[in-house]
């Protein structure tokens, strides 16, 4: 069976999915470990025929799960006509091929779902680089027993009359179609690499670029509703769609909180629990945003059955990009949609900071707007300074966050009294502002 394991489509193909959690480590007592499995292969266009859940003393080093289970998927696939395993899991190269004898069909992880389901939602020339890096970086290692064809050998004598494969020149020892397919690959990786950092290069410019301004980043789960908040607050017109992952790109736009204050709003890509670490790496350029942000907007689904675990996976993403230290504000989202009852109540009590929102009806974002005035801003304090009228950028600065601000000029001075939040003394100061009278 030949396959190209960094161009799986997963198109409506009927799929068995597969969880096998090692009893040690899984003390999970939820009912359903394959709900987000489900989500994922339902978004990447699979259609659910069965599943098969088990906890496992050990990970076989062949099949995973054990040649007996892994004779009980057959039954499965067999009965339900399906024609591709999906596993929750990590498989190695080995374990795949010795599934595939078994079960006679396609066998996939998650990651490679998760890396199909990428490469279908990119648009962007940056997103496209970024999901082909995630694959080239997954698709090296597995090289080795991957295709059959990796075993022939390419420039060696005796393929021809000539006595050389590749002609005059190249005869030789040779080299195996594993070694040039490595090099191709690795080669391949060098320049996706050095495109990538240029566009990261870039978007720092950009991100230094809006100094001046309180930056906001959204972060969630996937399908949390980032998107749709961030039209409610801004106006920006991005897609929004009921699918995991149904924007890849990252959008900024100005949000007017107040007459005398606006911020940048960004928006980011949606995030799951064990996202491969090839795309938090290759989508680092993408997630930048979320680094250099001021304040985190963290969203959370507060109508999912397993909101609890999407906040945890969003914890560990944010550590793993270094944002674990960030302020963040937490979004108990769809608040409109929930009937009441304990999770919700338990959402409230272990977060009792949170605002609960609803970005489809616009529920509560005038109270979220006031938090975040209340963060960008704190305590506001009556100034008065003086500055030359040449100096463009303090009186920019002054002009769009400064409230009930009043200027008198004195022929090249100006004088300049308002309110303005304790928070933005620091940068009225960075902008070289001397003499900062208190009232």
């Amino acid at each position: 069976m030949e396959k190209i394991k960094d161009q799986i489509k997963v198109i409506r193909e009927r799929a068995v999915l597969v969880g096998a959690y090692l009893r040690a480590r899984d003390s999970n007592n939820r009912i359903d470990n394959l709900a987000e499995l489900t989500a994922l292969a339902e978004s990447a266009g699979a259609i659910i025929v069965d599943r098969l859940q088990q906890k496992i003393p050990r990970i076989h080093p062949a099949t995973y799960i054990g040649k007996g289970k892994a004779e009980h998927l057959l039954e499965k696939v067999q009965k339900s006509r399906a024609d591709l395993v999906i596993f929750d899991n990590d498989l190695t190269p080995g374990q795949i091929r010795e599934l595939e004898n078994i079960v006679k069909v396609k066998v996939i992880d998650r990651s490679e779902l998760i890396l199909d389901i990428f490469a279908a939602r990119a648009q962007t020339r940056q997103a496209k680089l970024q999901v082909e890096l995630a694959q080239l970086e997954y698709t090296y290692p597995r090289l080795t027993r991957m295709w059959s064809h990796l075993d022939s050998v390419a420039g060696a004598g005796g393929g021809t009359s000539a006595g050389a494969v590749g002609g005059i020149g190249t005869r030789g020892t040779g080299e195996k179609q594993l070694e040039i397919d490595r090099r191709l690959v690795s080669k391949r990786i060098t320049a996706l690499k050095r495109e990538l950092e240029e566009i990261d290069g870039r978007i720092l410019r950009e991100i230094d670029g809006r100094r001046d301004f309180f930056k906001i980043c959204l972060v969630g789960y996937t399908n949390a509703g980032k998107s749709t908040l961030m039209n409610a607050l801004t106006e920006a017109g991005v897609l929004v769609e009921d699918r995991l992952f149904a924007t890849l790109d990252t959008r900024t736009r100005k949000w007017r909180i107040s007459s005398g204050l606006e911020v940048l709003l960004s928006d980011t890509v949606g995030f799951v629990s064990k996202l491969p670490h090839h795309l938090v790496a290759s989508f680092k350029a993408t997630l930048e945003e979320a680094v250099h942000a001021d304040l985190l907007l963290h969203v959370i689904d507060a109508s999912s059955p397993e909101v609890f675990e999407q906040i945890d996976s969003v914890k560990t993403v944010l550590g793993q990009i270094g944002c674990g230290q960030k302020p963040i504000l937490m979004l108990l989202n769809k608040c409109d949609i929930i009937s009441g009852g304990g999770l919700f109540e338990s959402l409230q009590t272990v977060y009792p900071e949170a605002v609960a929102i609803s970005a489809r009806s616009g529920l509560n974002l005038d109270q979220l707007g006031e938090r975040v005035q209340e963060i960008v801003r704190g305590k506001e304090l009556h100034i008065r300074l003086k500055s030359p009228i040449s100096d463009g950028r303090l009186i920019s600065f002054l002009r769009a966050h400064a409230i009930d601000l009043r200027e008198e000029y004195d022929g090249s001075q100006v004088t300049m009294e308002a309110w303005l939040g304790k928070n933005q003394m620091p940068h009225l100061r960075h902008l070289g502002a001397e003499q900062v009278e208190i009232l």
